[in-house]
C-alpha cells in the first residue's frame, strides 16, 4: 500500500470518525448544527414553516447544547421553544442533558427547567426523552424517537414519533393535562452528501382529552393529517 493511499485512508477515517480526532489531538473544542427539519407543510387550514434544529459546542464528555423548534403561519409564530442544556456523555451511546427551555409561543410566555437524556437506544432507534419543571408548578414529559432505515446508500426512509403529557390544565396555552398529544411522521429523504438531504413525507398530529376540546373551542382541529417537503442538513 503506498503513502497516497495510507495518508487518504487516514484522512478518511479522521472525517468519518471525529473522536478519533480528538483522541490525537487532546480531546479539542468541537462545535456541530444539525438541521432535523426545515419543512414546509400542506394542511387544512394553511402552509405552515416547521423548524427543528440542535447544535453543540464543546468536548467529548461536556458540551453545551441548544435545541429550537416552532411553527410560522401566514408570517405569524405560532409556537416557538428554546433549550439550553448542559449535556454530559454518561456512556458512549448516551448523554444527560439538565438545563432551561423558554417557550416564546404560545403566549404567555413560559420558563421550564429540564432534566432529560438523549442517545441511541439498541437496534438504533434515536431517543430523546425530557422531563420539564415549569412555572406555577406545571410539568410536562417529552419523548422523541426516531429509525433510519437505508434503503439504499443515498435514500433514507425515516419514521418518527413525539409525545407529550402534561402534569395540568394551561387553557390560556391550549394545553390540556395528561396525554396531551401525539405526532406521527414518515419521512423519504435523498442525500445528496451526507450534510445535505432534501425529503418528503406525511405527518399526522393528534390531540386528545383537554388539548383537543381547547383547540375545538379555537376553530380548529384535532386531528391533521400533512404532506411536508424539506431539507435536512448538518454542520
Amino acid at each position: 500500500m503506498n503513502k497516497s493511499t495510507v495518508s487518504t485512508l487516514m484522512i478518511s477515517t479522521l472525517l468519518l470518525n471525529p473522536q478519533a480526532t480528538a483522541g490525537m489531538q487532546d480531546d479539542p473544542l468541537l462545535t456541530m448544527i444539525t438541521i432535523d427539519q426545515l419543512e414546509k407543510r400542506d394542511t387544512s387550514t394553511g402552509h405552515p414553516l416547521v423548524w427543528e434544529l440542535q447544535g453543540w459546542v464543546g468536548y467529548d464528555l461536556h458540551k453545551l447544547t441548544f435545541k429550537t423548534e416552532g411553527e410560522r403561519v401566514n408570517s405569524d409564530t405560532e409556537g416557538a421553544e428554546l433549550q439550553l442544556l448542559y449535556s454530559r456523555a454518561i456512556t458512549p451511546y448516551w448523554d444527560f442533558q439538565a438545563g432551561i427551555r423558554h417557550d416564546f409561543k404560545p403566549e404567555p410566555t413560559q420558563n421550564w427547567a429540564v432534566i432529560g437524556f438523549q442517545g441511541v437506544a439498541p437496534y438504533f432507534f434515536e431517543i430523546d426523552a425530557s422531563v420539564f419543571i415549569g412555572e406555577s408548578g406545571q410539568t410536562a414529559f417529552r419523548f422523541e424517537s426516531e429509525y433510519e432505515m437505508m434503503l439504499t446508500q443515498r435514500w433514507v426512509l425515516s419514521p418518527e414519533i413525539e409525545v407529550n403529557l402534561y402534569g395540568e390544565n394551561d387553557e390560556a396555552r391550549g394545553i390540556g393535562s395528561g396525554f396531551s398529544d401525539m405526532e406521527l411522521g414518515l419521512r423519504l429523504r435523498y442525500e445528496v452528501r451526507r450534510e445535505f438531504a432534501p425529503y418528503i413525507g406525511i405527518n399526522w398530529e393528534r390531540k386528545f382529552g383537554n388539548s383537543a376540546d381547547f383547540s375545538r373551542e379555537e376553530g380548529k382541529d384535532a386531528n391533521d393529517l400533512q404532506v411536508v417537503l424539506g431539507i435536512r442538513a448538518w454542520f
